[in-house]
């Protein structure tokens, strides 16, 4: 059994815990052990990165700290802005050495030899979409009980998982305009998937409140693309795009004066519906435009 590190974040022990749940278990049916980072806290994200530099490099480091300190050496991040703020942490403190001193001043704790513990910046972040790559076709493929081929899936990436293409390693992610990772691996467990133009168009999330209509704009031009191509489900692997595209449509529905109804699925419950665990095993039936219809 292979063993990783687990940070879910505030995100999967909240409004996203369908993915959570989800993610969980298909990594047991995979034969993927993880163990969540010990005393983890909240990684900033946009509220930090936007009031403090400071704050949002030293809120993942920390975190990335107490990894290390539990022996892990490679931590899995399904939320993507999650994913995004530890990559940037990462990257900044290897290349700013002033940086990374003020860091570890900040992070420092005292172990009991009396000693300094400083952040060594070791552990290695990835994505659930990386870790699933890394199995081949055929060990996928024989855990399939259910066939999906009814299911016409676009993949949605959003903005943060591949950009910017200097901070997020582009392998195997692939072109940080143009990702396939998810696309391949949906694949593998019998989903149809589309090709489509909107893979890494932003959707607003970080505007929710402040540019309401603006966001509500670029979510329907998603959702219409989405639908020029027949699909009739769209899979994303971030909990705030997740929100926004699943929470807005009937909001986006009136404003336009169009009809929808497309189910916004994260790629963890598709995965799981074709490995056979039933609807409500995987939080299917938390979101607000109901997968049901689809569920045959």
């Amino acid at each position: 059994m292979v063993t990783y590190g687990y940070y879910p974040g505030c995100s999967l022990h909240s409004t996203a815990s369908e993915y959570d749940i989800s993610f969980k278990l298909v990594c047991q049916h995979l034969g993927i052990e993880l163990a969540e980072v010990p005393d983890w806290i909240c990684c900033g994200t946009s509220p930090a990165h936007s009031s403090s530099h400071l704050l949002s490099v030293a809120l993942p480091a920390k975190n990335l700290q107490l990894a290390e300190q539990s022996g892990q050496n490679e931590v899995v991040i399904p939320c993507a802005s999650c994913f995004s703020r530890f990559k940037f942490a990462q990257y900044e403190i290897t290349y700013q050495p002033d940086l990374r001193e003020k860091i570890n001043e900040i992070i420092a704790e005292v172990p009991p030899d009396g000693g300094k513990a400083d952040f060594q910046n070791t552990v290695k972040v990835s994505h659930p979409l990386e870790i699933f790559n890394q199995l081949d076709r055929a060990a996928l493929k024989k855990r399939v009980i259910k066939d999906l081929s009814y299911l016409r899936t676009v993949c949605y990436y959003g903005c943060l998982l591949t950009r910017p293409p200097k901070v997020v390693s582009q392998q195997p992610f692939g072109h940080y305009e143009y990702p396939m990772i998810m696309d391949r691996i949906l694949e593998k467990v019998g989903v149809t998937i589309l090709d489509w133009s909107a893979k890494t168009d932003c959707c607003g999330a970080a505007f929710a409140l402040s540019e309401t209509d603006a966001v509500l704009k670029l979510t329907n031009e998603i959702l219409a693309n989405a639908r020029a191509v027949g699909a009739n489900a769209i899979a994303v692997a971030c909990p705030l795009c997740q929100a926004n595209l699943d929470t807005r449509q009937a909001e986006i529905e009136q404003k336009y004066q169009v009809s929808y109804g497309i189910p916004i699925l994260y790629f963890t419950q598709l995965m799981g519906l074709s490995f056979g665990f039933k609807p409500a095993e995987l939080g299917l039936f938390k979101h607000l435009v109901s997968p049901k219809p689809l569920l045959v």
